[in-house]
């Protein structure tokens, strides 16, 4: 039976009771009456119960259909259970969404290593804080949290299919969050001209298309001549990220620089080809290679996996230029030359006026100009 303690200097009950592996927890009950934390630590104590007698059903039945039928039971392991899952929900989430939980589930299962074989029923919250961890050497809190969020949900649906008698995943606390985080900001002209000095002509190419269109280093990549219609003099895309058809006009010095390009021979060639052929297996290695490009051009430090010690996180904040500043240099641009907010939310394809807001900077000669155009009152 579970039991109760009290704290010093806490006016709650401690429920104090045995995990499935076996360990004793202490949680809190948040309840100050002695009756009502003795049944919250009951149920607690039952769940946990019940959790066992799930894993040693679930083992059973594994065993008896791998015996049977020569191969592991469908669904059973965390490795079947996450590919299938993925499957299932493949025409359900939107591409942008699909790619991030397809990319932590496979890391996670990779992580797991042996023990991703294992029935997904014998998972511990113990995992999922240990996985958190991991994460947090590579990438940043933000991500590393959300990267539990991801498994949460799978992990919750694993639960309504009747693999699991509760969310493992559900009670990995979240990571405290570096309070000297990034802000971002435009690129100033300077700093664009350093840039595409030191780009290769792929790069080039690719900055100045997100310079004059504001678009994403994803959507650019994968950008063939098909979407590019010389006839009305616009682009059309659709973002992968929200999905979001886009028809942006082709201006003049994007124009000029087009007609310097050769086109290829099919209309779904892409416009740059190495950079389409990266973007195809992971858009990472792009955001590090346009990082390389900044550290070239000294507008961002050259900070190593090894060297920080902390991870990819620790190297982003070194810098609050990345490749997604040029959508805030666009709409900054255009916005600074007067253009209409809602003509800059269509053309950079933001979702809703809020969205447009936060990427804009509006520069300090064009509030002046603003301010000089009220009446005089004196």
């Amino acid at each position: 039976m579970a039991s109760l303690r009290k704290k010093d200097r806490c006016q709650f009950w401690y429920a104090c009771f045995k995990l499935p592996d076996g360990s004793r927890t202490q949680r809190s009950t948040h309840e100050t009456q002695r009756k009502a934390a003795q049944a919250k630590a009951d149920q607690w104590e039952k769940l946990a119960n019940e959790r066992v007698k799930a894993r040693q059903a679930q083992r059973v039945i594994a065993d008896i259909y791998k015996l049977a039928h020569q191969e592991e039971l469908p669904q059973a392991t965390v490795e079947s259970y996450v590919r299938s899952w993925l499957e299932r929900r493949k025409g359900e989430i939107a591409p942008a969404s699909f790619a991030a939980y397809k990319g932590r589930g496979e890391d996670f299962v990779k992580w797991l290593g042996p023990a991703a074989k294992r029935p997904i029923a014998e998972l511990e919250t113990r995992t999922f804080v240990g996985y958190r961890d991991h994460l947090a050497t590579r990438v940043s809190a933000s991500t590393a949290n959300n990267g539990i969020k991801i498994l949460r949900v799978i992990l919750e649906d694993a639960r309504r299919d009747g693999l699991l008698p509760d969310n493992p995943a559900k009670d990995c606390g979240a990571l405290r969050k570096n309070t000297e985080h990034r802000v971002r900001r435009p690129f100033t002209v300077d700093e664009i001209r350093r840039v595409l000095e030191v780009c290769d002509s792929e790069w080039r190419s690719i900055v100045l298309f997100a310079v004059y269109t504001g678009q994403r280093l994803g959507d650019l990549a994968r950008l063939t001549w098909a979407n590019i219609d010389p006839t009305s003099g616009e682009i059309h895309l659709r973002t992968a990220k929200t999905g979001r058809p886009v028809r942006i006009p082709i201006c003049a010095p994007l124009q000029q620089h087009l007609s310097q390009m050769s086109a290829g021979d099919e209309p779904g060639s892409p416009v740059h080809p190495r950079l389409s052929a990266l973007a195809a297996t992971k858009t990472a290695t792009l955001s590090r290679q346009f990082g390389e490009i900044l550290a070239a051009a000294g507008l961002a430090a050259i900070v190593t996996h090894a060297a920080a010690k902390s991870g990819r996180g620790a190297r982003r904040e070194q810098s609050a230029l990345t490749f997604h500043a040029f959508r805030h240099t666009a709409v900054s641009m255009m916005k600074n030359a007067g253009v209409s907010p809602a003509i800059v939310q269509d053309l950079i394809g933001h979702e809703s006026a809020e969205i447009s807001a936060h990427y804009t900077h509006i520069d300090h000669e064009s509030k002046r100009r603003a301010l000089e155009a009220l009446p005089d009152f004196t």
